[in-house]
């Protein structure tokens, strides 16, 4: 294969993970070629189990599409309350912390309305809005378009809001994780967010549920074997007791702790 069919191909790819689904005409548009050559491309792309063509797009399969934000805070919520206090627990009063998108952030940001005068960083609505309950609290925005339904902002203006500021805490979600460790978002620009404020952040603190473990999702950045403090609500399958066993210092299981 050609480098410049490689590269096409590779950014058909990447469009489709950032928006979902993308027509025929589109790519073909934004990547200046004809629609037979994007048809040609998307039928070789087609053969693996990720995307697939449907009425002249191309789109995520759906076990690789994310469930709607609503349905996902209403799953396991004693887990993801577990998780939330967990969490709380590891921020004082007049911390400054990242917070991510996601339902299980939001749980943490639930159980942090006790605390007063902290410094949230967030693109999560959801999150703003939980936090702003306590009027002792500085809460602080990107400008951009909101995402719905999940009411979070994405995009590269979000990478540049989250670069002009330092914290203490980033604590953040993932969609899956890998047997071998790896971190799996459902668009790239997740993965880019997720990165940013972890690097930018004294301290990471992934909150996930034990369901994320072996959960399929299209977009990959970093390992869980990165973060400084991981919390979940039960330990997963088995099957992940070697990636867990030598980091089990930076585990926290929170059902575990619940009185």
């Amino acid at each position: 294969m050609s480098l410049k069919k490689q590269k096409r191909r590779e950014a058909i790819s990447a469009l489709v993970l950032e928006q979902g689904a993308v027509t025929v005409g589109s790519l073909a548009e934004q990547l200046n070629v004809s629609m037979q050559t994007i048809r040609r491309d998307v039928d070789i792309l087609c053969e693996d189990d990720m995307l697939h063509r449907v009425h002249g797009r191309i789109e995520l399969s759906k076990e690789f599409l994310n469930t709607p934000f609503d349905q996902r805070t209403d799953t396991n919520p004693l887990g993801k309350r577990a998780i939330g206090e967990a969490a709380a627990r590891l921020i004082p009063d007049g911390s400054t912390l990242f917070m991510s998108i996601g339902s299980t952030p939001l749980s943490v940001a639930q159980a942090l309305r006790s605390r007063k005068n902290l410094t949230v960083i967030t693109n999560n609505l959801n999150v703003a809005m939980a936090m702003s309950d306590e009027p002792s609290n500085r809460i602080i925005i990107p400008e951009g378009e909101l995402r719905l339904p999940d009411r979070d902002i994405l995009g590269d203006d979000v990478l540049e809001f989250f670069g002009r500021y330092r914290a203490e805490f980033a604590v953040f979600g993932v969609a899956g994780v890998e047997l071998d460790g790896s971190l799996l978002d459902f668009h790239s620009t997740e993965v880019r967010a997720r990165q940013k404020i972890s690097a930018n952040a004294q301290k990471s603190i992934l909150v996930v549920d034990q369901s994320k473990f072996g959960r399929q999702a299209p977009a990959l950045g970093g390992n869980v074997t990165d973060i400084d403090t991981i919390i979940l609500d039960r330990r997963p399958a088995s099957a992940f007791a070697p990636l867990l066993e030598p980091i089990e210092n930076r585990l926290v299981i929170a059902e575990g702790e619940m009185k």
